[in-house]
């Protein structure tokens, strides 16, 4: 059951990007894209991180 928890983080992507008018907006520009543009890699990244968190916590451990 305390698995379960670390699931929750995946809400995190779902919700920064749910909502697009919120970010529908070309500044602050970093590095020359649009915040539109870099807002949702940085998602991309971050989601990809949360993964790799949730895999790990939630994996099964074998004993060799």
């Amino acid at each position: 059951m305390r698995k379960n928890w670390w699931y929750a983080l995946l809400l995190a992507p779902f919700l920064g990007l749910l909502y697009p008018p919120l970010y529908d907006r070309a500044d602050p520009a970093l590095g020359g894209l649009p915040f539109f543009y870099w807002y949702q890699l940085a998602w991309v990244i971050v989601t990809s991180l949360l993964l790799g968190i949730v895999y790990l916590a939630t994996r099964e451990r074998t004993r060799e």
